[in-house]
């Protein structure tokens, strides 16, 4: 069992609404909360179940009712005073945890039932399988005696975004045999030295308190090491939330008891002790109802790579039920982050600020850019290990894939109704259709359609029909995304009431006249190219003078063509284009300052463009772009505040990409409705796609993660008269079989 003295995840008042402990129980993720009174006493408890049934027992639910007319009164308890096995006993199939109360039924703690792989909560983080890894900056003593140069090592350790900072407590008279400034000289050399360090590094009581509340203004969690029982009477009474415990102190079962009985969280390192010492370890810490976790070390400074082992951290996992985590004293960073790999989900590391000072743990330190570079390597490496399931295309792959993979061509003329044979068959570049593993189930079908030599199969040519256009009928104008070749006869398959050309900087240089034979009844967009020749990516805030000249000029280029497209149209009066403008960066995201500074070109770069006559409008994008066959990162037009507050400055609309935003908000972990409302208002275009994650764009409506029905409602409020086109990746294959499945759902939502 273990025992929790941290109660407020586990308890909610019973005056407060029932809404307060229905958001309770979803962060605690146990199933029950307790009701207690304002001194604290318990006065019943409330599981999921037992909300189900009194709601399924109402007529008018009213949740702002107190907790205390729903409480189940009785429950059983358990007093402080009572062994820990009577309690114990006290668990059935049935009961599962037990308030622990003390003389006056105040509650004081929560015991529970042990689970197999017990998870760690350090104040709101819990250290679990599927939390994401927590790192922990070891100050220890390398302040060298400086409150300053502690305060330095704490803001450091922020900057590199760690998850907590450790000190380490000792009282010298208590911890060592010899009276403190008394001679050392019958101790063993390396006794004296760290003797000699100690004396002269510890800081006062005092002094480390005020550290501890420094980390925690920075927005820090605070471990320390107590080395012996008047530090840890000191950090309790400082009201320290869990312990780290040292590897000298793994087998000192009395210590180790005496810290168990804090009933906080403990992280202990596992140096310099054999296998049978961290069992019998683990059975004290069982024994005792700890919550812990064990870390994989060695207690060498710096530490030999050959003796590190890192693939004990399974079996270390196996032998404590329990997260694991490494703590690393050798050179650089590399060890660390590959334990990550192995399932460390605690990492510890030394920083210092000058690796030649005075003292041995300076040397298996990290300086704080190391410590930084460190950090965002165990990020990357805890994003990039997954989840194990099974092989899938990621969206980038699925890009790839459509132009650099083969696909199953017609060899020659086909009419519909016509067996395929062997023959009419062929592969070819790129993979826009059917791939050529399917090549048997296409062969003997009759064909579904004509098809020309050099057509694409597709998947509606062996499982099922395509979607179908047809007439829609939308409350705002609607249209979809077109090229040269295909325009004329996309627009006449359905009642758009625009195109939109999607060009590319080779449709640029075609003679565009000739796919036209006169003026069309409608309107039209055109969105601009974000890649030009030369791999030049578009990028009006791009700090490079001569790159942002440059996109400058290409898209002067596409206002141009607009211009000239507009006679071709007869609804057009101001034609819109939609342009990407810039923002991005190839290793990282940008700093706030830097972004500051980007729209301040971009803005510089907009004034800088022959404009009239056309409206430029920019896109609202996503954090991470797909670009040249890989990712890359945007850091204008993703969130939503700068965004709005940019085009209010310059007088400019927005064309919003709710694919895109999804996955800003997924990414940010914000509100993509706040985000509807706050970018709705300047949308004069939307462009429809699905999303999933943090980089799934272009999906097909309803096949991601948004809301549409919810989504059309809001978008029908803040922005009623905004035009819209479904941007489904690919959705112009198959005669646009994409775009025609994506607008009779959209239809169907009420947008």
């Amino acid at each position: 069992m273990i025992i929790e003295r941290e109660v407020s995840l586990w308890s909610v008042s019973a005056d407060a609404p029932i809404t307060e402990a229905l958001r309770r129980l979803d962060a605690n993720h146990k199933g029950f909360i307790l009701g207690v009174d304002e001194y604290g006493v318990l006065e019943g408890v409330l599981t999921d179940g037992d909300v189900r049934r009194w709601l399924m027992g109402q007529v008018a639910v009213n949740l702002t009712q107190p907790v205390r007319d729903i409480l189940v009164r009785t429950c059983v308890v358990a007093q402080e005073s009572e062994a820990q096995e009577d309690i114990r006993r006290r668990f059935s199939d049935r009961i599962k945890f037990i308030p622990l109360l003390d003389a006056r039924r105040r509650l004081i703690g929560v015991v529970r039932r042990r689970g197999l792989l017990e998870g760690l909560r350090i104040g709101e983080r819990l250290i679990s399988d599927e939390s994401p890894v927590f790192v922990i900056a070891e100050i220890g003593i390398n302040h060298n005696g400086s409150v300053e140069m502690a305060r330095r090592l704490v803001r450091a350790a922020k900057d590199a975004r760690v998850d907590a900072v450790k000190f380490q407590m000792r009282s010298m008279a208590q911890l060592y045999r010899h009276t403190p400034g008394g001679s050392v000289t019958g101790e063993d050399l390396g006794a004296q030295y760290t003797l000699n360090l100690l004396e002269k590094f510890e800081l006062p009581v005092p002094d480390m308190l005020s550290l501890f509340d420094y980390a925690r203004d920075q927005g820090l969690s605070v471990l320390c090491t107590p080395w012996e029982e008047e530090s840890l009477r000191v950090l309790e009474e400082y009201g320290m939330e869990a312990y780290k415990v040292a590897s000298a102190d793994l087998t000192n079962h009395p210590f180790l008891e005496k810290m168990a009985r804090t009933y906080k969280p403990l992280i202990l390192s596992t140096g310099m002790s054999t296998e049978d010492e961290i069992v019998e370890t683990v059975k004290v810490l069982r024994r005792n109802g700890s919550s812990y976790a064990l870390l994989h070390c060695n207690s060498t400074y710096p530490a030999p790579f050959k003796d590190i082992n890192l693939a004990y951290l399974a079996r270390l996992k196996a032998i404590g039920g329990c997260p694991v985590g490494y703590s690393g004293h050798e050179r650089g960073i590399h060890v660390a982050t590959s334990a990550v790999c192995q399932g460390s989900k605690i990492i510890e590391k030394h920083i210092t600020l000058d690796r030649s000072l005075e003292g041995s743990d300076h040397k298996a330190s990290l300086l704080p850019d190391e410590f930084r570079a460190m950090v965002e390597g165990i990020r990357q490496v805890e994003e990039s290990i997954g989840s194990g399931h099974a092989r899938t295309l990621s969206q980038g792959e699925l890009m790839n894939r459509s132009n650099l993979a083969k696909s199953l061509v017609a060899a020659r003329d086909i009419a519909q109704g016509e067996e395929i044979d062997e023959h009419a068959v062929e592969i070819r570049s790129p993979g826009r259709g059917l791939q050529p593993n399917r090549k048997a189930e296409l062969i003997g079908r009759r064909a579904l359609r004509d098809l020309k030599k050099g057509d694409f199969f597709f998947a509606s040519d062996i499982e099922q029909p395509m979607a179908q256009a047809r007439n829609y009928s939308f409350s705002r104008p609607w249209g979809v995304t077109v090229r040269w070749h295909d325009f004329q006869e996309i627009q006449k398959m359905s009642n758009p009431d625009f195109v939109e050309f999607h060009l590319s900087f080779k449709d640029m240089e075609e003679d565009f006249a000739r796919f036209f034979d006169g003026p069309l009844d409608l309107d039209f967009k055109v969105h601009s190219p974000d890649t030009f020749n030369g791999d030049h990516l578009l990028d009006l805030s791009n700090p490079d003078e001569e790159h942002r000249k440059r996109s400058v000029a290409e898209l002067q280029r596409v206002v141009d063509l607009t211009r000239k497209l507009k006679p071709y149209f007869k609804k057009a009066t101001r034609p819109v284009i939609i342009v990407s403008l810039g923002g991005f960066s190839r290793d990282g995201f940008l700093a706030e300052s830097d972004v500051s500074r980007r729209y301040e070109i971009m803005a510089h770069s907009l004034r800088e463009l022959d404009a009239n006559d056309v409206e430029i409008i920019g896109q609202t994008l996503p954090p991470f772009p797909w670009y040249f066959g890989g990712q890359m990162y945007l850091n204008l037009f993703v969130r939503p505040e700068d965004t709005v507050a940019f085009c209010r400055a310059n007088d400019l609309r927005l064309c919003f990409d709710i694919s895109h935003s999804k996955l800003a908000c997924t990414h940010y972990k914000t509100s993509f409705k706040e985000f509807v409302d706050q970018v709705g208002p300047l949308a004069a275009h939307l462009h429809m796609a699905d999303a999933r994650g943090t980089d799934g764009e272009g999906l097909q409506i309803g096949e991601g993660e948004l809301d549409f029905p919810a989504l059309c409602a809001q978008l029908k409020a803040v922005c009623p008269e905004a035009s819209f086109m479904p941007e489904i990746w690919q959705g112009h294959k198959n005669r646009g079989e994409g775009f025609w499945t994506a607008l009779e759902r959209l239809e169907r939502f009420g947008l």
